[in-house]
């Protein structure tokens, strides 16, 4: 996959898979801009390669998400892909799940995704050609117990990826989702009770088929890939990356 010249905005891009999606872009050439609320870990990823850009800012704020679209065409007159990997995540049912808990996880699953597609939506039009990859989940099509807001949330996102692609076919944009499953990922230890230990980390692998976490970077290869002009004939698919945990 080559990206030289190319230009992407990667929300989420401070950490995990958002982190691993921005290295593997601009190593192909690309040139990155990562969105984060973590201003400081933002900053330090950047600091690392001079292709790499950080903003801080919340998606969920969609004046935020115009503002860095237009902050990118002023810089380059371009915008060639967009990455929406910003997410959160609520380990509680639905009893547990508070009216704030979840607006904040429809806010930024969710809103964010729209916001930040829907402000790159204009200068890929106009430039006929573009790429919009979001994350989903594997839980975005199968039920679990325990995360009822993010069960929801990626379920929207990936009705938002596939009436968003539909719509914009004929525009010369191709919009996807990558499906994680479990990821070696700060996410994956958060929000739980106690902190899980390396035991319950590898009872947690023996729950996937292929009985391991995946690498960060095997969920931002396949990100790349559907960015890229092989997956030219892709659009509104959702892509599971889940070592056979959804084929059960």
């Amino acid at each position: 996959m080559n990206f030289t010249g190319q230009i992407a905005i990667i929300t989420g891009g401070a950490s995990g898979m958002g982190a691993a999606t921005a290295k593997e872009f601009v190593a192909a050439g690309g040139q990155a801009y990562i969105v984060d609320r973590n201003e400081k870990l933002a900053l330090s990823l950047a600091a690392e390669n001079d292709q790499i850009t950080a903003l801080a800012g919340d998606v969920s704020d969609s004046s935020f998400c115009n503002h860095v679209v237009q902050y990118v065409m002023d810089q380059h007159n371009r915008l060639d892909v967009v990455v929406n990997a910003a997410g959160i995540i609520l380990r509680a049912d639905s009893l547990a799940t508070t009216d704030e808990a979840w607006q904040n996880m429809l806010n930024v699953n969710v809103n964010g995704v729209f916001f930040m597609s829907r402000a790159a939506l204009k200068p890929m039009i106009k430039q006929g050609r573009g790429a919009i990859i979001n994350f989903g989940s594997i839980w975005g099509d199968v039920g679990a117990t325990n995360v009822v807001a993010y069960c929801a949330s990626k379920g929207a996102v990936h009705q938002i990826t596939r009436a968003m692609a539909l719509d914009h076919v004929e525009d010369g944009i191709r919009i996807n989702a990558v499906c994680p499953g479990e990821v070696n990922t700060p996410m994956l230890r958060s929000g739980r009770e106690k902190p899980p230990t390396d035991e319950d980390m590898r009872a947690l692998a023996d729950s996937v088929p292929m009985k391991r976490l995946a690498d960060p970077f095997e969920i931002a290869k396949v990100v790349c890939f559907l960015a890229s002009d092989a997956a030219s004939y892709m659009t509104g698919a959702m892509v599971p990356v889940d070592a056979g945990y959804t084929a059960r």
